[in-house]
């Protein structure tokens, strides 16, 4: 047998656009002006848990079931959910992939996400409604750090594979979507303007 390196147990992402997202963006962001102006239990939330920016993750997580806008932004998602889980190889046999959770960020300068994962959740990911020029792109850790241990520093390299970190540039209309245990994190926002993001949970519910 001749000698060879194989590359095993990939860890897949999604990433992509979504089709006239300028239109469902602008409808978004009204609603996430009015949203953020009038969340008083999300910026009470924010002052202690997100310091300098607002999100509605610990008040109004189900932006999909309260406003137009954003049920138009899952039923967009939908399909790409669906394909990535297809890809996976996952056996959805009487279960049905649906959104849970859906909830807007919005990132002013020097705010920043901490690194994290989504537990008891299946899917998680982002979109973007409003970036800034050079906006701070998310940051997806390689699953096996801990595991390291007295692995030697790398040499740098511009192949993503051989890298600790995969960044996600954040581009206004794109999406990224993974699996929920993956941890992940945004630096902070470099820009004077407002990084504005949303984040999604996806579950594996039986069909009725």
């Amino acid at each position: 047998m001749k000698n060879k390196i194989n590359s095993i147990f990939p860890t897949l992402i999604a990433q992509g656009s979504l089709p006239k997202s300028e239109t469902l963006n602008r409808r978004m962001m009204k609603d996430i002006l009015i949203i953020s102006k009038e969340d008083k239990m999300g910026r009470q939330w924010s002052k202690e848990s997100y310091r300098g920016g607002y999100t509605s993750y610990g008040s109004l997580s189900d932006l999909h079931s309260r406003y137009p806008s954003f049920a138009a932004f899952e039923l967009a998602l939908q399909p790409h959910a669906e394909a990535f889980a297809k890809a996976q190889g996952w056996n959805l046999k009487g279960l049905e992939l649906r959104m849970t959770q859906l909830w807007v960020n919005v990132m002013p300068a020097n705010v920043y996400h901490t690194l994290h994962f989504h537990p008891h959740s299946a899917l998680s990911g982002g979109y973007y409604v409003q970036t800034p020029p050079n906006s701070i792109p998310m940051k997806i850790e390689d699953p096996r750090m801990a595991l390291y241990m007295n692995a030697p520093l790398r040499e740098n390299t511009t192949e993503a594979s051989k890298d600790l970190y995969y960044k996600v540039p954040a581009k206004a209309g794109e999406f990224v979507i993974f699996e929920s245990w993956l941890r992940h994190e945004v630096p902070p926002n470099t820009s004077k303007k407002p990084r504005v993001s949303l984040s999604f949970n996806y579950s594996l519910d039986n069909e009725e």
